[in-house]
């Protein structure tokens, strides 16, 4: 009898232990089962990206330098504001002093595209502080339709932490922005009290061109902070020597360059497909690569997650390249084809780069042409892009379908190597850019983009 009811007891107690573990058990998996960040699906990043290229066209001073900057920056927050939802990706906020990103609470579920929205809130706003109120208007009302959606879809508690997670986030990498003093605000004094006249010592130096500003943009932009590119990696390498002989090697591409003006239907298409300079017209050149970057994602139906990685490289790759170029820019001071061709060539020529936002006509970027800006930011948007969509990945760009203050027609592409190097030659043509400045810009851009790949993105 004893030995029954111990029997029964034992039963009863390992029945009760069986079943308290099994809830446990339940429960532990309920608490660290929340969904991952590649669950989820790109609209929130894209409806972000495809605003910044609108609001920037419109932005005075943004163009080459603070534009793909503020990309990088919001593409880096994005990226480690999401990072304990990537089990596969690495943090990177180590590798900047001075940046302290805050930390998710353990064991809370998070909702990952209002995440994002609560990054791009934050920061959008910050770096467009003077954008046109009809574009001001679009990002707030973006804000009011993120903020109804996504509590709709998150619930309020697990909504409110997140889009407040993603917005501290936020405010943590724009204020490591501000500290680096040579970037912040530059879009408000592009020339900062640069004389050329006081760098100019002979023929083939940089001279102001017209119509243009009678000083160059951003001359200290090679001193703003990088986020891969060592310093030892800023200096392209040198131009040919200047010479005005007519068996000389600039001279050849000085010819080129003449030669090559309007010549043919082709080449007009492309200088003008690739140009991207012109305020008021389109996005800038750095940009671009985050348009082609939409095309993609939604294109391919890209994840969040990869959408993410995409888009904290081809802005952390661009902002470097803008970097690298302009100190080397300013460093060689080389002058426009226009300069060289007009007081060696022809007096009477001008490139084809016109503006049909203002009418100027034959107008040249006002700063040194070597190396290429489009080339050098080109090469390291697509080596950028490559490594997350493919190296022999193909596809139509229809960055300025429809267009009809200039040809609008699609171009297809068999790599984005490819239309890297389409890109940078289409400076020929344009009559803006040496044969030099593109294939150096392509050569360092390429570098450029391979020390942004090479951080330690994946575990």
């Amino acid at each position: 009898m004893k030995i029954s009811n111990f029997l029964k007891y034992a039963v009863v107690f390992l029945g009760l232990t069986i079943f308290l573990f099994s809830c446990r058990k339940d429960n532990d998996v309920a608490e660290n089962n929340f969904a991952l960040v590649s669950e989820f699906n790109h609209e929130v990043p894209l409806a972000w990206n495809e605003l910044f290229l609108e609001i920037e066209r419109y932005a005075a001073g943004y163009r080459p330098g603070p534009a793909p900057r503020a990309l990088g920056h919001m593409g880096l927050a994005v990226y480690e504001a999401c990072i304990t939802g990537m089990p596969e990706y690495n943090s990177l906020k180590n590798r900047y002093a001075g940046l302290e990103i805050p930390a998710v609470e353990n064991d809370k579920e998070y909702y990952w595209p209002a995440v994002v929205h609560g990054v791009y809130s934050s920061m959008m706003p910050r770096f467009f502080p003077n954008a046109a109120t009809n574009l001001d208007n679009k990002m707030k009302q973006l804000i009011r339709r993120f903020n109804e959606e996504l509590l709709e879809e998150a619930g309020t508690d697990v909504f409110n932490r997140s889009l407040l997670y993603g917005q501290r986030v936020g405010d943590a990498v724009w204020q490591w922005s501000t500290t680096d003093t040579y970037a912040h605000d530059a879009y408000l004094d592009p020339f900062k009290n640069y004389d050329w006249a006081q760098n100019f010592d002979g023929d083939g130096d940089w001279v102001p061109t017209v119509p243009g500003p009678p000083q160059p943009m951003f001359p200290h932009w090679g001193k703003v902070r990088t986020f891969a590119m060592p310093e030892e990696m800023k200096l392209s390498r040198p131009p040919l020597a200047y010479s005005e002989s007519p068996t000389s090697a600039l001279y050849a591409q000085a010819i080129e360059v003449y030669a090559n003006h309007r010549a043919s239907f082709e080449g007009q298409w492309i200088g003008e497909f690739w140009s991207d300079d012109l305020l008021n017209v389109t996005f800038s050149p750095g940009p671009r690569w985050t348009a082609i970057a939409n095309q993609i994602i939604v294109n391919d139906k890209v994840n969040l997650e990869t959408s993410i990685e995409a888009y904290a490289k081809v802005g952390m790759a661009i902002a470097d390249a803008a970097v690298g170029c302009w100190h080397s820019k300013y460093h060689y001071n080389v002058e426009r084809p226009e300069s060289y061709i007009k007081r060696v060539i022809d007096p009477n020529w001008e490139p084809s780069l016109n503006n049909p936002s203002n009418g100027d006509k034959g107008f040249t970027p006002p700063f040194p042409a070597y190396p290429s800006g489009h080339s050098t930011m080109g090469a390291a948007g697509a080596e950028a892009l490559a490594s997350v969509f493919g190296y022999a990945y193909s596809m139509t760009d229809r960055c300025h379908e429809n267009r009809t203050d200039f040809l609008g027609m699609p171009r297809t592409f068999g790599s984005l190597y490819e239309m890297g190097l389409e890109n940078a030659w289409s400076r020929v043509p344009l009559g803006v850019h040496y044969r030099m400045d593109c294939e150096e810009g392509v050569r360092h851009g390429t570098v450029i983009g391979r020390a942004v790949n090479n951080l330690p993105w994946k575990k």
